[in-house]
């Protein structure tokens, strides 16, 4: 037996015998769900069984009051493995990051127990708000992933998936100031705010004949008026513009905004424009680190739905694409559900304290923590992971420089998964 297969036993016995423990992690986070820079309690939890488990680890870590930080291994190859844990409004975990938490908790203990023969070392991070806000792009712009060699996570969905089709996308609010009248006595009088956001999304509604099929614009009014005899002073609308990169993602954002300001200077409004203060990248997928992953979750007995086979357009965003572009970086899809259980919906969320979803999170565990050994102890492997990362270097370079808008809003920007 290989060194590498005599680790990736030992970590397998060790979760194995951490399970009833692990799971006990992911059924109360799932009971209790929190939402993006709120996750007190997840993170509570996550961080005591880092304490149990005598780990060192830093709470509030990277600028985020919901992340943490922890840190072993004394040489060789670092690599980070990420949990999540917010939900959504209303539907709860029905993205499953109970799973995402317990997966990235359990590789990492498990690497712990290697102690002196692990072969590289781990930066295990709790990243908040992936639901909202961008929290690793937020953490990163603090220094979460400096000096990483290669970052990894494993998320949940109805197929095991060898990566997650991704593409950018920038949240932006609008919100208009007209003057209010009555709608039939003084309509003259009035500057009509719901007239504004109505023509702007006439006119985006326009600008979608005109835009790649790889590009996406879809919002919703959040804030019409108050009554219908009164001209509408304020209104509001939130929406999502995605593109397949960052390099299409800021020319589609400029027209946008044209459309926001026509809206205001055919009425006479003003218009506020936020955008989020964090874009999500697309996923930029090291194959050479996802190819031993499926290798590793095949010998669970997984089996991988082709790529080939997925649904044109069926594409979401993640936060872990900001990562994927300044680290070698992977983000698998485990089954936790049946195939027609999309993520995102209250369905899903029961899933994910099922038993599939238990299974879930003791595989997705395994296999981390196997391809963390295979990359730290693989040079050659390494090596490929690094030459393909720099073969797109400049670019994620220039959409690195672009995610992030410190004049931006942090109550705005989400993934908006598949």
């Amino acid at each position: 037996m290989t060194e590498a297969a005599a680790l990736k036993r030992e970590v397998c016995d060790a979760i194995d015998a951490m399970s009833p423990s692990l799971l006990g992690v992911s059924h109360a986070i799932h009971a209790r769900p929190e939402l993006a820079f709120h996750e007190h309690e997840a993170a509570r939890i996550l961080t005591a069984a880092l304490d149990a488990a005598e780990l060192p680890v830093t709470r509030g870590a990277f600028g985020l009051p919901t992340a943490y930080a922890s840190a072993f291994g004394e040489r060789g190859p670092e690599v980070a493995i990420l949990s999540e844990y917010d939900a959504l409004p209303g539907i709860g975990h029905a993205c499953g990051h109970n799973i995402i938490a317990t997966t990235g908790l359990g590789a990492s203990l498990a690497l712990a127990k290697l102690g002196a023969k692990l072969p590289g070392r781990v930066r295990y991070l709790g990243t908040p708000a992936e639901e909202m806000g961008g929290g690793k792009e937020l953490m990163a712009q603090q220094g979460a992933f400096n000096g990483v060699d290669a970052a990894m996570m494993v998320h949940p969905a109805g197929v095991d998936l060898v990566t997650m089709p991704c593409i950018c996308v920038s949240e932006v609010s609008v919100t208009y100031h007209g003057r209010s009248a009555h709608a039939s006595a003084m309509p003259h009088m009035g500057l009509n705010a719901l007239d504004a956001l109505i023509s702007a999304y006439q006119s985006i509604a326009q600008l979608r004949q005109h835009i790649k099929p790889t590009e996406r614009i879809h919002g919703i009014v959040k804030k019409g008026g108050d009554a219908p005899n009164i001209v509408p002073d304020e209104t509001s609308g939130l929406f999502y513009v995605r593109a397949a990169n960052a390099e299409d993602l800021a020319p589609l954002k400029k027209r946008v905004q044209a459309c926001f300001e026509a809206g205001a200077l055919a009425t006479g409004c003003t218009a506020d424009i936020k955008w989020a203060k964090a874009d999500y990248l697309d996923l930029k997928t090291s194959m050479p680190i996802a190819g031993a992953y499926e290798t590793n979750a095949r010998a669970l007995g997984r089996d991988f739905f082709p790529l080939s086979k997925m649904p044109a357009g069926s594409s979401g965003s993640t936060d872990m694409g900001n990562v994927s572009h300044r680290v070698p970086s992977i983000h698998p899809m485990i089954a936790c559900a049946p195939p027609h259980v999309v993520i995102h919906n209250p369905e899903f969320a029961k899933w994910a304290a099922s038993d599939l979803g238990d299974k879930a999170c003791i595989d997705g565990a395994k296999a981390l923590a196997m391809t963390a050994i295979d990359y730290m102890t693989d040079g050659a492997m390494r090596e490929q992971a690094k030459a393909d990362f720099a073969a797109t270097a400049e670019s994620s370079a220039r959409s690195v420089g672009a995610a992030y808008d410190p004049n931006g809003s942090t109550n705005i920007g989400g993934c908006g998964c598949m």
